[in-house]
């Protein structure tokens, strides 16, 4: 069943995590969201205070991203950019798995490191998203990557950075859908340009869309003439 607009848009992560977007295309991401109250907007972390101010008193959650996009900082340094986030106003944060780590076969490291991270998110009342960069993983890694997901008590696990060298894929979503064995949600983000992807997504089982073209994507959900989306982006 096709959602309503409101659900649609409830349901989207609006994104800007290019490496050239500008203070005025952050303004005006946070101008679109709370007119069709997306679920979020998704920024980088020095983004977050001038999301705040534009935002306060908004239902659109701020949220940033964590160990971006490579994953491979300390533990103890992705805590502190938690932290930080949590006094800049970030209600979510969407932090990057060690996945070269599980790679590796270092599951309990991978498992110390989220569990530590959720511990210090949660503790701020921030809801987290865990990005485990499916395009480098099998999908023995990417089962491995849910059940440590679920161990860690994260909120939701994320497909994809964007950066990566693919983004979502339905086979992953309909496979943590049918393997997730607790509450955990599924963020599907990377390479979302069409409306048919996004609801073939939603429909393999996301409950929420990270994208760089949410006001297209709802536009084309109304039946509102759009215009093509950019290339590159989230």
């Amino acid at each position: 069943m096709q959602p309503t607009p409101e659900q649609f848009a409830a349901a989207l992560d609006s994104t800007n995590l290019r490496l050239d977007a500008t203070e005025a295309e952050i303004e005006a991401l946070c101008r679109e969201a709370h007119a069709n109250v997306f679920a979020c907007v998704m920024i980088y972390p020095t983004s977050v205070p001038l999301a705040a101010r534009l935002l306060s008193g908004s239902a659109v959650k701020i949220g940033t991203v964590i160990g971006f996009p490579s994953g491979r900082f300390s533990t103890s340094a992705k805590a502190a950019e938690i932290d930080a986030m949590a006094k800049a106003g970030a209600h979510e944060v969407d932090i990057v798995m060690n996945y070269a780590a599980l790679r590796a076969g270092r599951e309990s490291e991978v498992e110390t490191e989220l569990a530590e991270l959720v511990r210090v998110a949660h503790g701020h009342g921030q809801l987290v998203k865990v990005i485990t960069e499916n395009c480098f993983l099998d999908d023995a890694q990417i089962l491995a990557a849910l059940r440590l997901c679920e161990a860690a008590g994260a909120d939701f696990i994320k497909t994809s950075t964007g950066f990566g060298t693919a983004g979502a894929k339905v086979e992953h979503i309909r496979l943590w859908a049918e393997r997730r064995r607790a509450s955990i949600k599924i963020k599907a983000a990377g390479g979302i340009k069409t409306l048919p992807d996004a609801l073939a997504l939603m429909g393999a089982g996301a409950e929420r869309l990270g994208t760089s073209g949410a006001g297209a994507l709802l536009a084309e959900l109304r039946g509102e003439k759009t215009a093509a989306l950019k290339p590159g982006g989230y």
